[in-house]
């Protein structure tokens, strides 16, 4: 029987990768609704490459745009907009997938419907998990939801742990890999343009994800993420540098065995994963061949370069919002500097501020969670204005 599957995030780099994958299914999988922020054209374009039924689109003002493109490509599918409107293809009863790939905070209602409704739950927006923490970890216990995790390092971790039972996982400690970004060996970062912020050595992502590659906030979301979708403490959460991106992760367990998932750098990979698990299935990635790979090296992150990753862990010790407001200071920080608005070096000082003056509450409900990341987002462009005048 063929599986239905909506993809949020739909025109961007994992959205992209997805409809690809799902093209070499043989028709296993459909795809229901297609989900984008504001790109009625290539939202178009989604839906008519993957035959969708419907097409939404959050930024209501290009709904006009939206049935435009969709009439000029002579679609049939039907249209809608808002962000209630993406929440509903997230909780989608009617699909027996969703993958979650929306940019930032932003995902943080569509992931909570996606829970409560029971979907099995392609998991490719950290920022839901960093700021939804117990309480989405609850929210998918509620509603007896799956979640497959589709960034690549927690896939590989996942895959790792699936060689253990829960009891040999108590002891066992998270090696997340990192590829250092494009700055590993640059020793100023006071000049970095947007232009070199924006290009990752190994990756093709989104610019707001590769700034975050760049700065090393995206390894402290990261272990954000696995701290709450594997149950394990901070602590027991480590983060190495290699520059090669060959493995994408690892669990080491207490008799000293170290179980990874190695690949070539290829989103595709952890999407397939995702989809078929605990099949495997076709996901159009170039193979592994251990003997033309380069060497393999490892070094420790520099937390004195790169602040952020030790943010992240600071964060989690404070608890509450505290994860919250680094992380909603992180967005508003990585966006003014893409506006040209901020150095690159203001992007860890506006989340140290944040931190610093945001008080960390405790948060039990969506809504105080999104009510803590608007207080967050208030305070840090408060801190641009403050420290960065036009």
């Amino acid at each position: 029987m063929t599986k239905t599957i909506n993809i949020l995030g739909a025109t961007g780099s994992i959205g992209r990768s997805a409809l690809d994958v799902i093209s070499r299914q043989g028709g296993e999988w459909r795809v229901g609704t297609v989900v984008s922020g504001s790109r009625a054209e290539a939202l178009a374009d989604a839906a008519a490459g993957s035959g969708a039924e419907c097409a939404v689109i959050a930024d209501k003002s290009q709904y006009p745009a939206l049935r435009r493109a969709l009439k000029e490509r002579g679609l049939s599918t039907r249209a809608e907009a808002g962000t209630d409107a993406c929440a509903a293809a997230a909780g989608d009863r009617a699909a027996d997938a969703v993958l979650l790939a929306a940019s930032g905070a932003a995902g943080l209602p569509q992931a909570f419907a996606a829970a409560e409704s029971g979907r099995r739950m392609l998991l490719a927006n950290k920022e839901s998990v960093v700021c939804g923490g117990a309480v989405l970890r609850d929210a998918v216990r509620r509603g007896g939801a799956t979640v497959l995790p589709v960034d690549s390092e927690h896939s590989a971790i996942f895959q790792s742990f699936a060689a253990a039972t829960p009891g040999q996982r108590e002891s066992a400690v998270i090696w997340l890999t990192c590829s250092g970004g494009p700055f590993r060996t640059r020793k100023d970062l006071s000049s970095v343009t947007i232009a070199e912020a924006s290009t990752h050595p190994k990756w093709k992502m989104g610019r707001k994800i590769t700034v975050d590659s760049a700065t090393l906030m995206n390894k402290g979301l990261e272990v954000i993420e696995a701290r709450w979708l594997f149950d394990v403490p901070p602590e027991r959460i480590r983060v190495v540098i290699h520059p090669q991106s060959v493995i994408h992760s690892a669990v080491a367990y207490r008799d000293g065995a170290v179980i990874a998932e190695l690949g070539m750098p290829d989103m595709r990979t952890p999407i397939a994963v995702a989809l078929a698990w605990p099949e495997r299935t076709e996901s159009g990635a170039a193979p592994l061949y251990f003997t033309t790979l380069p060497p393999l090296t490892f070094e420790a992150p520099d937390t004195a370069r790169f602040p952020q990753l030790g943010m992240a862990y600071e964060a989690l010790k404070a608890g509450g919002s505290a994860s919250i407001t680094l992380n909603a200071a992180n967005e508003v920080a990585v966006a003014a500097f893409l506006a040209g608005r901020i150095p690159f070096l203001g992007i860890p000082r506006v989340c140290r501020e944040a931190l610093d003056r945001v008080e960390s509450t405790p948060v039990s409900t969506l809504g105080e969670i999104l009510e803590a990341d608007r207080a967050a987002r208030r305070a840090a462009e408060g801190i641009i204005s403050r420290a960065y005048p036009v």
